[in-house]
């Protein structure tokens, strides 16, 4: 495995830093033409869960992928940090570059970020595209409950102190050696190299303070964003993928959304849709924005 500190990167980007909302966000950017996306990644991830999928979009987009706050380059975060703070940066985030509205394309823990800022900032907001995500009251809890298969990952991390005491050094261990086999189903689609690119930002002071942020939230939120599905559902055309939950993003989204929804499933394909099947993605959030961009 590829060892390096030096931070991975793809031909056709470019990397940039931004200081918004109190902190400093690490952002790529590609493609000169066509309506703005923003790929926000998941757990236990960083912008480079998008580097297949970035080059496919920037055919037709200008393409950002950001590393949320404690994730990747961004800048660490610190106790407290939530979901709330995340979407507050990702508003921040969209005015600095000055490139809203967007289609927002989002994807797993990330999902109670993007939501809040879909609900509480509708006018950033060109599209919402979900990737195998839940939200906080519309069950996902429920993948806490070990007696009812649930992952113990999600307790660990949400237990203050736990997740750093168990996970710091073993970070190779941790996603190597359970996160990524656990749940992909597409062999070979996760490369060694992929891996060290996540273990390199996780290993880092304060690595995995901005994962037990969202999973904090997401034990805690669920009124919150019950409150918000009913007085400011989303109203933008919105796009449901899935891979290894099945049906279970378009029924939560279908919750939450004021229109249909639209939705994908992709067979044999599992969790890091993005790493295992990005053509496929691609081809589908590439279809949706354009019948968007169109009406």
């Amino acid at each position: 495995m590829n060892s390096s500190p030096t931070p991975a990167t793809i031909s056709g980007i470019d990397h940039h830093y931004v200081d918004v909302n109190g902190t400093t966000l690490h952002y790529v950017a590609a493609g000169t033409e066509g309506s703005p996306i923003l790929l926000v990644h998941g757990f236990p991830e960083s912008w480079w869960a998008f580097h297949k999928v970035i080059p496919l979009l920037a055919s037709a987009h200008r393409v950002f992928a950001v590393d949320l706050r404690g994730f990747g380059d961004s800048a660490p975060a610190t106790d407290g940090f939530t979901s709330a703070t995340a979407a507050d940066d990702l508003h921040e985030l969209i005015t600095a570059l000055g490139v809203g509205p967007v289609h927002l394309a989002a994807q797993d823990i990330s999902g109670g970020a993007a939501f809040q800022l879909a609900t509480t900032h509708p006018d950033d907001i060109l599209s919402f595209t979900a990737t195998e995500m839940g939200l906080a009251g519309f069950g996902l809890e429920g993948f806490a409950d070990v007696t009812h298969g649930g992952s113990w990952h999600i307790g660990v991390l949400a237990a203050p102190g736990i997740a750093e005491m168990l996970f710091t050094g073993r970070e190779e261990q941790v996603l190597g050696g359970w996160a990524f086999p656990a749940m992909t189903a597409v062999v070979g689609s996760i490369t060694s190299d992929d891996v060290a690119e996540f273990v390199r930002t996780y290993s880092r002071a304060g690595g995995w303070l901005g994962a037990i942020g969202l999973y904090q939230s997401m034990l805690g939120e669920g009124d919150t964003l019950k409150a918000l599905a009913q007085s400011h559902p989303i109203t933008a055309p919105a796009l449901a993928i899935g891979g290894f939950g099945g049906p279970f993003t378009v029924g939560t989204l279908s919750q939450v959304v004021t229109g249909e929804v639209e939705s994908v499933q992709r067979d044999g394909v599992g969790h890091y849709v993005a790493l295992e099947a990005p053509s496929a993605l691609a081809d589908a959030i590439l279809a949706f924005t354009e019948r968007v961009d169109a009406s």
